[in-house]
């Protein structure tokens, strides 16, 4: 399929930012454990960074969709939170208190949906509608891309150069990505201005008055946070099938390839399935999955375990998109995607939360418990799907 030129920079610059989101999660590990000696700083800061993108979502997807240039906002964003990451790492250089580098990484933080939902809401104004679909499954790759990369170009940096450079390296990545976005020619529609207390009002709650928007945000929650429970118990089915803790990383290389074929293919079909059939279908393909990992004997089953979970995550982040894309108003386009980017991080964060004192006590157990998170998840697809039909679009307010 032909691309045109701005698309390409659109994807460049998608994969460029998430890259340099999923080199900084290691990255601030290592930092932490090198000024401070403890890996728990490491691990604060990057708790830090993601628990206020639960606030970020709402304001900036507001700043965007209240934009006349809302590409030009997103690289501004974008920059604020690469200069961020430097900060973050001046702070721990100048030996002040923890205390005052995880205040940072909690005002960066607030940033973090642009990087994932604030590209992504600008699709449908840079792309005709005949190609958003197969555009948005290329969009869904970079998430793919970006966590093969991300953490292995981390490590590989830290390693050579020290923790510090891996941060600025990621950092740069971002600030890379600004540049693309600043030259997209994207123009936000013009729309009925409302109130922006009530625009934010309209954001969270365009969930509760689209059935379609309902359902697939509350299944993908649900399953990614059976997914953080997964990731959770990687590192013990390394132990334990592979002989070193370390090389369970492997086991999400094969997950992260594993994805990005299966979009890949998804890709290439003329005709795409429903968007929302195929996040059921996933999220079953991903409670097999977890269930052959629980059942698994020999590292040959938990390998296969990690092929399915793999293939079934990519497209039902591209249904996902889809869905989003497809019933999202245009005047709460950013919103219904930032918001969504922070209901995501959420839950993979709970469900890995939850999943560490299970883990200790039984991996088996673990994962018996995150497969039950995939299976609910499909029962809340078949409950909310009981709900009276309808297109799932929402009118303005």
């Amino acid at each position: 399929m032909y691309m045109p030129r701005s698309s390409v920079r659109y994807l460049i610059g998608a994969a460029g930012a998430r890259t340099g989101e999923e080199m900084s999660g290691p990255a601030l590990l290592l930092l932490g454990l090198a000024a401070t000696g403890s890996i728990s700083a490491g691990s604060s800061l990057l708790a830090a960074l993601t628990a206020t993108s639960v606030l970020g979502g709402p304001l900036v997807g507001l700043a965007l969709d209240r934009s006349g240039r809302p590409t030009r906002l997103l690289a501004w964003l974008l920059v604020l939170y690469g200069v961020g990451l430097v900060a973050l790492t001046f702070v721990l250089g100048a030996g002040l208190p923890l205390g005052w580098a995880v205040a940072t990484a909690l005002v960066v933080g607030v940033l973090g949906p642009a990087l994932s939902g604030g590209w992504t809401s600008q699709l449908p104004f840079l792309v005709s509608a005949d190609r958003l679909e197969r555009v948005t499954v290329r969009d869904a790759m970079t998430f793919g891309v970006a966590a093969l990369l991300g953490p292995a170009l981390a490590a590989a940096v830290a390693a050579g150069a020290g923790p510090w450079v891996a941060v600025w390296v990621s950092a740069g990545c971002v600030v890379f990505a600004a540049g693309l976005a600043r030259s997209l020619p994207v123009s936000s529609p013009v729309e009925e201005r409302v109130r922006a207390g009530a625009q934010l009002l309209a954001g969270a709650t365009v969930f509760l008055r689209s059935p379609s928007l309902l359902r697939a945000t509350a299944v993908t929650s649900l399953s990614l946070a059976g997914t953080g429970m997964v990731v959770v118990c990687v590192p013990m089915l390394g132990e334990r099938f592979l002989g070193v803790a370390t090389h369970g990383a492997w086991l999400l290389s094969v997950m992260a390839v594993c994805s990005l074929v299966a979009n890949l293919v998804l890709s290439r079909r003329i005709r795409a399935p429903s968007p929302d059939a195929l996040i059921l279908v996933c999220v079953l393909a991903q409670a097999g999955g977890t269930a052959l990992a629980a059942a698994a004997s020999s590292w040959v089953w938990v390998v296969a375990a990690a092929v399915v979970l793999g293939a079934a995550e990519g497209p039902q982040l591209s249904a996902l998109f889809s869905v989003r894309h497809r019933h999202a108003p245009g005047y709460l386009r950013a919103q219904v995607f930032t918001i969504g980017a922070s209901l995501k991080i959420s839950a993979f964060a709970l469900g890995a939360a939850v999943a560490g004192p299970w883990a200790e006590h039984s991996v088996v157990l673990c994962l018996a418990l995150a497969c039950g998170g995939q299976l609910l998840a499909a029962l809340t697809h078949g409950v909310l799907s009981l709900r009276r039909p309808g297109s799932g679009a929402v009118a303005g307010v």
